[in-house]
């Protein structure tokens, strides 16, 4: 019998050898540990299991990107992404999905369930911070793992662009020394555990009553809560004018250092539609506009003496502890990468990418540029924008990128192979009329 070949459908490519299977099988034995000692609740010999899995996991994901690396160009590879499970929504996408999200909802509200977790890290804890882990030790601990690990694939898969390297770098160093390292100390030091990458809005409680009364009691207490207020009033408008609001969503912000480290395997499953923009619009200045109103009414609740608001004020603070903080940060945020992509939260709940967002879209000299003679239309900049801009849309038409969601995470430039893209400053009017004859090129 004879067979056309065009009746045969073409193999899948081979995306992986079998050097490359070991170490994902050592990632696989690390993250097995940890599921272990979640599921048993016990975790006996903490020093060598922590060890163990900690080492596994960082020679699987670096021998695993080295390997992928050898003898290769840098530079993006479009090739696979959508014939693996993991980064095609397959079985494993949505089992790496129930994981996490599994693992948000045991953190919010079923901590007891991560005692085991909490027992394996207590060594860490203590030589870091001279007392017992808890469960949000453990949540910063594997989240800055993720951060730093999946951060050196980032590095070795763009290393032909320095933005890239630069920004992720960055990115790195910020959530291992100031959101993990340094608060740590604090407390070794008997002084107030503080996070120096996250302000008010995006810490919704720094700007409320509550958080002035906790910090009042010490000068670093006082100056840590000013200084929030002072970034979000005074520091955002002007370093958005200069630089968008990409010197933080994509420079500082451990949320952003997650979606682009850890997330970026799934930035190309962020919806483009414009149903979906749309709704981010009326999401996120929604958001927004309910943090800006909850903590105003906290303050006139102490200002009246509870007399005039009672507990509405209250119930509304923790209405939105429970839906944005919980639910929709941390839950759906990071539980839903392997299934909607890596940005959910920046795009939809965030509130300080919101009052970054205004700043850009009306005044800031930022903006992606475009030649749009040099556009073939591969679309690649639309498939690996994680903020669901269809770049292409404005690419074809030579319309340069002004959008309030834009994080300056450069990716559209880095993949574009015509340089048709770039990310500048424009000098002269930021309300449109750009000053051709006066620019400035940074990435």
């Amino acid at each position: 019998m004879e067979y056309s070949s065009l009746s045969i459908a073409a193999p899948p490519p081979m995306l992986t050898t079998a050097l490359q299977r070991c170490c994902i099988a050592m990632v696989g034995m690390g993250l097995l540990l940890f599921l272990l000692v979640w599921a048993s609740g016990e975790a006996p010999a903490p020093i060598p299991m922590l060890s163990a899995a900690l080492l596994l996991l960082l020679l699987g994901v670096v021998g695993f990107v080295l390997l992928d690396r050898r003898g290769k160009p840098a530079g993006i590879r479009n090739n696979g992404i959508w014939f693996r499970s993991l980064s095609a929504r397959g079985v494993w996408g949505w089992l790496l999905g129930l994981v996490l999200t599994g693992f948000y909802v045991c953190l919010y509200w079923f901590p007891e369930c991560l005692k085991g977790l909490i027992a394996l890290f207590d060594p860490l804890s203590i030589a870091l911070r001279m007392q017992p882990a808890d469960v949000w030790f453990v949540y910063g601990t594997l989240y800055t793992l993720a951060v730093v690990l999946m951060g050196f694939r980032f590095v070795v898969r763009h290393r032909q662009s320095r933005y890239q390297v630069l920004r992720t770098l960055s990115v790195v160093v910020f959530q291992f020394g100031f959101a993990w390292m340094l608060p740590g100390l604090m407390l070794r030091l008997q002084q107030p555990e503080l996070y120096w990458t996250y302000f008010w809005p995006l810490s919704y409680f720094q700007g409320t009553p509550m958080a002035y009364a906790m910090h009042s009691e010490s000068w670093m207490g006082k100056w840590y809560f000013f200084t929030g207020l002072a970034l979000f009033f005074v520091a955002t408008p002007v370093l958005t004018y200069f630089y968008g609001k990409r010197w933080y969503c994509s420079w500082v912000c451990g949320c952003g250092g997650l979606a682009e480290t850890a997330g970026d395997p799934f930035r190309h499953l962020s919806d483009k539609s414009t149903a979906a923009w749309k709704v981010e619009r009326w999401m996120v200045h929604g958001v927004l506009l309910w943090v800006v109103v909850m903590t105003a009414l906290l303050w006139v609740n102490v200002a009246t003496g509870r007399s005039l608001l009672h507990g509405w004020s209250q119930g509304f603070y923790q209405w939105y502890a429970f839906l944005i903080g919980a639910v929709f940060s941390g839950v759906v945020g990071v539980g839903f990468y392997p299934l909607m992509g890596s940005r959910m939260w920046c795009r939809y709940g965030c509130p300080m990418a919101a009052w970054l967002g205004l700043w850009q879209r009306k005044a800031s000299r930022f903006r992606v540029t475009v030649n749009g003679g040099q556009c073939i239309s591969c679309g690649n900049c639309s498939v690996y924008c994680e903020m669901g801009i269809d770049v292409r849309h404005y690419a074809q038409r030579g319309q340069d990128v002004v959008r309030a969601s834009c994080v300056g995470c450069g990716m559209c430039a880095t993949v574009c192979p015509r340089g048709v893209l770039r990310l500048e400053n424009i000098a002269g009017d930021v309300s449109g009329r750009e000053d051709r004859r006066a620019v400035t090129h940074d990435a």
